[in-house]
Order: structure tokens, then sequence, then C-alpha cells
């Protein structure tokens, strides 16, 4: 990991959150967006200690909500079944 990448990866979830509509729109998605930056939040609960992991981990809970929320599952998913679940969601309708 490197400085601030937890920091960075919540303030890419603040900035496509906070756009209204009840979908995300495909700003949220461009590389580097909103997959890469969940990607780095997991990264960071592999080698956080105990206490600050489980805060993290609150606050992974709420973002995946949001995230699931407001996105629709990919019907063509079955390609990146080794990825995590945030990748099998498409942004929009």
């Amino acid at each position: 990991m490197w400085p601030n990448a937890v920091a960075n990866a919540i303030a890419c979830f603040e900035r496509a959150l906070k756009q209204p509509g009840r979908y995300l729109d495909a700003s949220a998605f461009d590389s580097p967006g909103v997959g890469d930056a969940r990607d780095d939040l997991e990264w960071a609960m592999l080698y956080l200690p105990p206490g600050a992991k489980r805060d993290l981990g609150r606050l992974i809970t709420r973002i995946d909500e949001e995230f699931e929320r407001r996105t629709l599952p990919e019907p063509n998913y079955s390609e990146w079944a080794t990825t995590g679940w945030w990748w099998t969601r498409t942004r929009e309708r």
C-alpha cells in the first residue's frame, strides 16, 4: 500500500456517492474508479491491525450497501467471477 491509499479510496466513493440520482453514472467507473477504490480497501483490510480492521470494516459495509443499492447486477459477470463482487455490478440501466 502507498501513503493515503485508504483515504484516497474513501474519497473516490464519497465523490461517486454524492452524485444525484438513483444510479451511479459512468464517470464513477472511469479508471481509476470505484472498482479500483474498492480493491484498495479490500487490500488494506489484509494488513490492518484488528481494531483498525473493525473500524474500516464498518465503513466498508456502509459503502457496499450504498454501492449495491445504486448499481445493478451485471448480466455477463461470469468472466469476472474471480474478482470482488463489486466488479460484477453495472453502473446504469
